[in-house]
This record gives C-alpha cells, sequence and structure tokens, in this order.
C-alpha cells in the first residue's frame, strides 16, 4: 500500500513529489503544475447568468405594473386599430427596459471594481524557486513548491512539514481545537490518524503563530482540506455597509410615501375626470391616469440609489489603492471618514523603519560606530549580533543583498562596515538551536558551535536582559552583576534612549555538557546570562509624518503612539513629531496593567503614549476608546497585533513587513508602512462619504422635484385651469427620470475632494446621514425644483390657450393646443433644472464655479443634455414624447427657470457664509 503524506520520510516525499528542499521548482515546472492542478484558490459559488440579473432589474411590483398597463394599453391600440396610440405603450417599455440595462451595468461595474481590489488584498506565500526566495500569490502556489513558512503566516496550502524550529500552528479554525499544535518534520507510523493529530501537516487557512519551517505543498485549492468543506457549502457573503442598509430602509420608507401620494393622485384624477369633465369618463383615462400614477412611483422611489453607493464606495477603493492603501472591505471605507483616534506603532509608521547603529556600549564605554577601532570586544559584539539574526544574507556584484526586518539588517549592515563578512560569520559558528523573538519575552536566541564549546546567544530588551543578567563581560573578564555594574548600563540604556535611539542588548551563555541541545527551554537558555553590550541604533522619524500630524489636530484627530521600545525613545520621537504637547503624559505597559479600568478611563484623554507594551496592553487600549464611542483606527504588523487590529473600528495592517495574519485581520493595508498614508487615507474617506451625500442630495431633491410637479398639477388644475390637466405623460416622466439620474449621481460620486475636507472635526459615525441640515436642503430645493417646474406648465398652458382663443379655436382645441405646449416646457424645465442641479450639490458650502473641475460630471451633463434636447429636435421622437419646438421666447423662459436653482442656492450659500463669518467674529 503506498504511503500517505505523512507517512514519508523526508527524501520520500521530494522524491514523490519531483522537488529539491533548497533549490525548489523551476519556472518552468510551476507553468506545467498550474496547468495541469490549476490555481490555488477555492471556488467560488456560481455567478448568476446575464439574463437572470436582467430579470432581477425588472422584479419591482411598481415596475412590473408600468409594465403590464403599457402592455395592455398597447394591446387596445391594436384592437382599437389605432396605431398612432401604440408610441407611448412601447416607448415606456422600452425605457424601462433601458433602466435594467443600465442597473446591469452599473452592479457589473461595481463587482469589477471589487473583485480589483479583492485581487490586490489576497494573501502571499514566501516559496524557494530556482534557489531563490520568492514572494507570490498564495493563488499560484502549486503541488511540490517550497514553502518557506514564519510566524504571522496563514498556512497557504495543505503542506507537509520537512523543517521544523519551534514551528506552531493554529488550527482552531479547521479542527476546533484552541490550543496551538507544535508542528514536526518527522514521518508518523500509523496509517489511520484523526487529522488534528497529523503533526507533520499543514492546513489550508491556519495560522502560524510561533518558530518557523519549510514545507512542501502536497494540496491545492479544492483538494484542501478547508476546500472539502468549501465544496459542501454553497453561500457568498454579504459586504452591505451601514449606510447601505440604512439607504434600502429609507429606500422602503420613500416606496411607501411615493405610493401614497401616487395613489392620492390617481385618486384625484379620476374623481377630477367623473366631476368636472362633460366627456364620458373612458377606459383610456383610467389609462392614462394609472400610467402617470405608476410612472410617476418609479420615478420617485431611488431604486439605483444603493448601486450608485457601491460604485461610490468601490471606485473610491481604487483611489485609495492610488493613494498607497488597500481598503478590504466596503464598510471600512465608509467607517473610515469618521476616524477620530489613530493608534500608530512607531517603528517603520511613524519612522522610516531603516535603522542604522549610531553607538555601542561595552566595557563601561559608550562609543560611536563613526570612531570605531576593532577590538577582540567589538568584534564578538559584531559576531554576535549577526549570529543572532534572521537576516537573509547572498553576495552579488560584489555586493550584499540582505532581505529581512530592519533592526536585525543594522547589525549585518555594522559588521559589513567594520569591513567583516556576515556570510563568513554564520558560517563559522553552526546554528543548532534557536527560540524564535516573541513579544511576551521580548527576546530572541540561538545556540551555536564555537570552537571552546556550544554558546547561546541572546538578544532583546535591555530592560528584560538585566533581571536575567548573573555575570558582566567587562573586557573578556567576568564580573558578578551587582546593582552597582547593572546601574552603568541602564543609564548608558537611558542616555540613548533619549536621543531617539532603539537600544538592544547582547548577551550569551555557555551551555556545554547537553546531550540534547533541541531540548533546551527559555529557562534554560536565557536566565542567568552574561551581559556582554548595548547596541544603539537609530530610526529617524518619518519627515512627512509630522505635518500629518498637523493636519490631524486639526481635522480633530488624536494620534496615540504604541510602542515597544523603551518610553524615552518613545517620548523622544514623539515629541519630535508633536504627538506629545505640554499636558500629555506617556506611560509604559507595565503601567497600565497597575491601573484599574476606572482609573484608566479618568487618564486616557491625557495619554499619548505608550512604551513597552504587550498585545493585551494593545486590545486594553482600543477597546478603551471604543467606549467612549470615538471611532478608532489601529496599525500593527505582527500576529500578536492582529487581536488589537481586529478589536479596532479600522484595522491597519503593514504592507510591507507586515505578517500575513495581521492583513488579513486588518480593514487597511498600507503598501508603503507610512503614517501620512493613513492620514491621506481618512481624507480620501471623508470625501468618498462626502460624494455619497452629494449624489443622495441629487437624486432625492430631484425625486421631490418630479413628485411636486405633478401633484400640483393634479391638486390645482381646476382651480387653476378649470379643468383637469396632465403636467407630464408617463413616458415623460420616465424619459426624464432616465436622463437625469444615474451618470449624473455617478458624476457626482466622482467629485475631487474638496480643499478643507479635513478643516473639520470627524463626522459622528451614529449620527443620520441626513443630519447637519442635509435633509432639510433635499426638501427645500426640491420643492423649489417643483414649484419652477409647475411655474414652466402654468405660463406655457396660459399663453398658449389664449393664443388658441384669440385664433377663435374652440375651448377643447385650444386646451389641447395649450396642453401640448405647457408639457412641453414642463419636460424641458422639470430636465433641464435637474441636470444645472447636480452642480449645486457638488458642495454645500463651496460655489461650484471655484472648485477644481469634474469632467465625469461635465461629461454626464452634456451627454444627458444632448439627449434631452434630441426630444425636441427629431420630428419622430417629438411625435412620441407629444412634444412641440419652443419658440425663442419658451427657449429663453426655459433657460431662466432651470438656471434659477443654481442662482437662488448660490446666493443662499454666500448668505450662510457670511452669517457664519458675523457669528465666529462675535
Amino acid at each position: 500500500m503506498e504511503k500517505q503524506v505523512y507517512q514519508q520520510t523526508k527524501d520520500e516525499l521530494l522524491k514523490s513529489f519531483d522537488t529539491n528542499e533548497k533549490l525548489g521548482l523551476s519556472e518552468q515546472e510551476v507553468l506545467i503544475r498550474t496547468e495541469k492542478y490549476g490555481k490555488n484558490k477555492l471556488a467560488e459559488a456560481k455567478k448568476r447568468s446575464l439574463f437572470l440579473r436582467f430579470i432581477d432589474q425588472l422584479k419591482d411590483f411598481m415596475v412590473l405594473i408600468l409594465i403590464g398597463a403599457s402592455l395592455l394599453s398597447f394591446l387596445m391600440a391594436i384592437l382599437e386599430k389605432k396605431p398612432e396610440e401604440m408610441f407611448e405603450g412601447g416607448l415606456i417599455i422600452a425605457i424601462v427596459l433601458i433602466n435594467a440595462l443600465l442597473g446591469i451595468m452599473q452592479e457589473s461595474k461595481a463587482e469589477k471594481a471589487l473583485e480589483s481590489i479583492k485581487a490586490m488584498s489576497s494573501p502571499h506565500a514566501k516559496v524557494i524557486r530556482g534557489g531563490k526566495d520568492l514572494i507570490i500569490d498564495v493563488a499560484d502556489l502549486v503541488i511540490g513548491d517550497i514553502v518557506v513558512l514564519e510566524a504571522g503566516d496563514y498556512m497557504p496550502a495543505d503542506v507537509r512539514i520537512i523543517q521544523s524550529v519551534n514551528l506552531k500552528a493554529d488550527e482552531s479554525a479547521l479542527t476546533g481545537e484552541a490550543v496551538p499544535v507544535e508542528k514536526s518534520a518527522l514521518p508518523l507510523e500509523d496509517l489511520n490518524i484523526p487529522l488534528g493529530d497529523r503533526v507533520n501537516l499543514g492546513f489550508m487557512g491556519t495560522v502560524v503563530t510561533y518558530g518557523r519551517g519549510l514545507a512542501v505543498v502536497t494540496s491545492v485549492g479544492m483538494d484542501t482540506e478547508i476546500g472539502k468543506i468549501a465544496a459542501m457549502l454553497n453561500e457568498t457573503e454579504s459586504d452591505t455597509t451601514p449606510l447601505q442598509k440604512n439607504i434600502a430602509q429609507l429606500g422602503k420608507f420613500l416606496a411607501i410615501i411615493a405610493l401614497a401620494i401616487t395613489a392620492v393622485i390617481f385618486a384625484i384624477t379620476i374623481i377630477e375626470a367623473y366631476a368636472f369633465s362633460n366627456a364620458p369618463v373612458t377606459f383610456e383615462v383610467w389609462k392614462d391616469a394609472l400610467l402617470t400614477s405608476v410612472a410617476l412611483a418609479v420615478a420617485a422611489i431611488p431604486e439605483g440609489l444603493p448601486a450608485i453607493i457601491t460604485i461610490v464606495l468601490a471606485l473610491g477603493m481604487q483611489n485609495l489603492v492610488k493613494q498607497r492603501a488597500i481598503m478590504r472591505t466596503l464598510p471600512a471605507v465608509e467607517t473610515l471618514g469618521s476616524t477620530t483616534i489613530i493608534c500608530s506603532d512607531k517603528t517603520g509608521t511613524l519612522t522610516q523603519n531603516v535603522m542604522t547603529v549610531q553607538e555601542l556600549y561595552l566595557n563601561k564605554n559608550t562609543q560611536k560606530v563613526s570612531n570605531l577601532k576593532m577590538t577582540p570586544q567589538i568584534e564578538r559584539l559584531v559576531s554576535y549580533g549577526v549570529l543572532c539574526n534572521d537576516t537573509k544574507i547572498r553576495e552579488e556584484n560584489d555586493s550584499f543583498v540582505k532581505i529581512g526586518d530592519p533592526t536585525e539588517i543594522a547589525f549585518v549592515d555594522l559588521a559589513i562596515t567594520l569591513k567583516e563578512n556576515p556570510i563568513t560569520i554564520n558560517a563559522s559558528y553552526d546554528r543548532i538551536h534557536e527560540l524564535p523573538f516573541d513579544s511576551e519575552r521580548k527576546l530572541m536566541t540561538t545556540v551555536h558551535k564555537f570552537k571552546d564549546g556550544i554558546y547561546a546567544v541572546i538578544k532583546g530588551a535591555p530592560d528584560v536582559l538585566f533581571k536575567r543578567t548573573k555575570f558582566i563581560d567587562d573586557n573578556g573578564s567576568l564580573i558578578p552583576n551587582d546593582a552597582h555594574t547593572i546601574k552603568e548600563f541602564e543609564t548608558a540604556n537611558n542616555n540613548m534612549a533619549d536621543k531617539a535611539l532603539r537600544v538592544l542588548a547582547i548577551a550569551y551563555k555557555k551551555v556545554d555538557n547537553v546531550k540534547d541541545v533541541s531540548k533546551l527551554s527559555y529557562a534554560d537558555l536565557e536566565t542567568d546570562v552574561t551581559l556582554l553590550g548595548l547596541v544603539g541604533m537609530i530610526d529617524p522619524a518619518r519627515p512627512e509624518a509630522k505635518d500629518a500630524i498637523v493636519q490631524c489636530k486639526k481635522a480633530g484627530i488624536t494620534t496615540i503612539m504604541i510602542t515597544g521600545d523603551h518610553k524615552n525613545t518613545a517620548v523622544a520621537i514623539a515629541t519630535e513629531l508633536g504627538i506629545l504637547g505640554k499636558d500629555d503624559i506617556a506611560i509604559t505597559g507595565h503601567e497600565l496593567d497597575l491601573l484599574s479600568d476606572d482609573e484608566f478611563a479618568q487618564r486616557l484623554a491625557h495619554i499619548r503614549v505608550y512604551a513597552r507594551v504587550s498585545p493585551e496592553n494593545k486590545v486594553r487600549i482600543v477597546k478603551a476608546w471604543r467606549a467612549t464611542g470615538l471611532v478608532v483606527a489601529m496599525t500593527g504588523d505582527g500576529v500578536n497585533d492582529a487581536p488589537s487590529i481586529k478589536q479596532a473600528d479600522i484595522g491597519i495592517a503593514m504592507g510591507i513587513t507586515g505578517t500575513e495574519v495581521a492583513k488579513g485581520a486588518a480593514d487597511m493595508v498600507l503598501t508603503d508602512d507610512n503614517f501620512a498614508t493613513i492620514v491621506n487615507a481618512v481624507s480620501e474617506g471623508r470625501a468618498i462619504f462626502s460624494n455619497i451625500k452629494k449624489s443622495i442630495h441629487f437624486l432625492l431633491s430631484c425625486n421631490i422635484g418630479e413628485i411636486v410637479t405633478i401633484f400640483l398639477g393634479t391638486t390645482l388644475g381646476i382651480l387653476l385651469f378649470g379643468e383637469t390637466v396632465t403636467t407630464l405623460t408617463a413616458a415623460q416622466i420616465l424619459w426624464v427620470n432616465l436622463v437625469t439620474d444615474s451618470l449624473m449621481a455617478i458624476g457626482l460620486g466622482l467629485e475631487p475632494k474638496e480643499p478643507d475636507i479635513m478643516d473639520y472635526a470627524p463626522r459622528d459615525s451614529k449620527k443620520s446621514i441626513f443630519s447637519d441640515g442635509l435633509g432639510f436642503k433635499i426638501a427645500w430645493q426640491g420643492l423649489m425644483i417643483g414649484l419652477l417646474t409647475f411655474a414652466a406648465y402654468y405660463i406655457g398652458y396660459t399663453l398658449h390657450f389664449d393664443e388658441a382663443i384669440a385664433a377663435s379655436q374652440g375651448h377643447l382645441a385650444a386646451s389641447e393646443q395649450a396642453q401640448t405646449y405647457a408639457q412641453t416646457l414642463t419636460f424641458m424645465v422639470l430636465a433641464i433644472s435637474q441636470l444645472i442641479h447636480a452642480f449645486n450639490a457638488r458642495s454645500e458650502t463651496h460655489s461650484p464655479f471655484k472648485l477644481k473641475m469634474n469632467k465625469f460630471l461635465i461629461m454626464a451633463f452634456f451627454i444627458s443634455l444632448v439627449l434631452q434636447l434630441v426630444t425636441v429636435a427629431i420630428p419622430f421622437t417629438r411625435n412620441i414624447f407629444g412634444i412641440q419646438v419652443p419658440t425663442l421666447l419658451e427657449w429663453g423662459l426655459i433657460v431662466a427657470l432651470s438656471v434659477t436653482p443654481l442662482i437662488v442656492v448660490e446666493i443662499t450659500k454666500i448668505f450662510n457664509k457670511v452669517s457664519k463669518k458675523k457669528k465666529t467674529n462675535l
């Protein structure tokens, strides 16, 4: 019987998968295996066909009624042999179908935008191919790939471990086992071993929590254990934002109101027809009343608003990518603009993450690197710094290529500066055991073979190593540790930290007479050590970070520094950047642990710097700020940062130095690890939400204008004209809705950022989108558009009725002529005033003429305007819409009434600015 992969030895495994531990697969072999086995990704739920999505657009109850009424009208025209009456029914159906096609296009655009963002934020894996370490998309893994595993990585596929250095994995997502499993590279003998006990296997989607290792990919995609589970499910995740949910609820509310109003309009129309018309009430009257009422309901309900919001959010996500911030979810984009607190890591985010060793302290002396002269002790310190180090180093073209953590690279650079070859150092002292760094211990230990025995080399936080020191190496002589000697080290540490240097201590311990070094634990290797010296390195503050923090203060955003560094180092950098003010304080994680929840809550607002923090401290800080009701952003890069990143309203992971687990927990990934990018992203988030408000402002005010126009015509027709009138036909209403809504709303959604977007405090995320006066603006501006449009009808009707009577036409002929011209003016004013009104919605405070040009909105305006003008320019369209060519005087009237909303809103903006200025001066 063929052995299972967990039963095979390493050599058997490599042979069966035709791969090489050192070289990995060749690029050609990767292509062959990709073709054979497919991509390493789970199958997605089958998408609905284009036809079904088209049908979905027509499922709305009101749309079905409209289609039904149109078909009935169409049928009656055929039965009565009146082909001229077929146009309106056919036109309404055509407009409904065009609207449905536009809806599909909007959905597809949003879907594509989201898929492109999803691709950008896909996880990565480290592999060995062609003898080189590469970082690739997880989807590009193939069977037989050699994968490098480190703490913070996701298992990128199902793998067999072939090398394990204290490797542990959290497999709770698959097995339910909460305790991380220690992984082994040894073969297992039994055949039928439960999944959770196959300790030499790694499973796709589980998390490496500790150590490092190498593994061979044995299964990809749907053939993995998680893939088999996924095959049983057919669910798609909903990524609806709170705003989208609110808008959906608003849509239902508006639908009820619209239905009520249209029912009233329908009832009044029929009552007027029976009460005031001399002619008998025919089917035609009922049909026209029904079509007009239902068309108004369809136009009044903003059914396209959720799709437009999705498009704006998705396009905003794409724009954020250009700003070097990848948003992983739509809700995060919405929340981003409300950010009030930014809890930022120091290293690499507020600083440049380019570490350079500046000073050394050993033999009771502090020496600058620029003045160093090589001595045996300095050589020993430099060598230990290179040995206790995971930087990958190779020589290319007479120079060293280094891949690793900037802090560890600084030790390698120091060796190179002092003419020592780091590759030679590593080759001279074999590493036989190690205890990887973690944020709890704040130490890293490696064990090596030296000429005179086996030594553990320890590097880490000085205050931690000071407590574990038994001897101090003073120029080769071992001095027992005492309070006075260690005090000198503490003073040197503080002096370096005050200069904003990051300080690490180097120590060692001889571990001879041990049968199995691999069994040595933390207690064996990291206690009773000999302290050798201190290394102080600088990580300069990012120049742009200071300006970004100033911008945060202006925008009402508080910046908090959270770091694992020494308190003095943190304070020095925080003061330089302007985070720490006169009344602000800095505390350590230990000091935080001593505070009760009530005491912490009382001091919270004054603490701006947290140093020497643990992962638990970070979670507590985030929870405390969120308890105040503020929106909190939290940055991080390590596996231990994932809980606090997940806890925050906006979790932010570093794209360069961040682990896959941190990225997986985050809402936003920075591709440049820069604090200034967070501030830019918040600015963009505010702009995105502002643009959504602009689209809502425009659509709802226009819808109100349409309702007011029809309602006034229906209710005031008898009073003003002595007969029932129809201000707009069903076809005209639907056409205006088609021409004015989609393109203009999307154009507003792409509005450039307003110049003072960061001059205001963050919006309250608990407030309604209609708060702060937006609801009132929508109402009065919609009413204004409706009144102006009805005024166009009144003027057109009066003018042409009088002309027809003067021409000795009968009352009926005069009324028909007057209604045709009145409807023409109404049709044009309603459409053009809405198109112009879109420019009002560009800003609640600024004139649209003083803002940066929005080429998308201008393009949408001219396309929509041309479509509207075509209806009067071509005889065919004039006939089907039942309109006439306006006279020169009427064109002047159309323009005057259409631009009035722009003029009125501009005047109110000026008035509001003057009023605000007076209040400020008072």
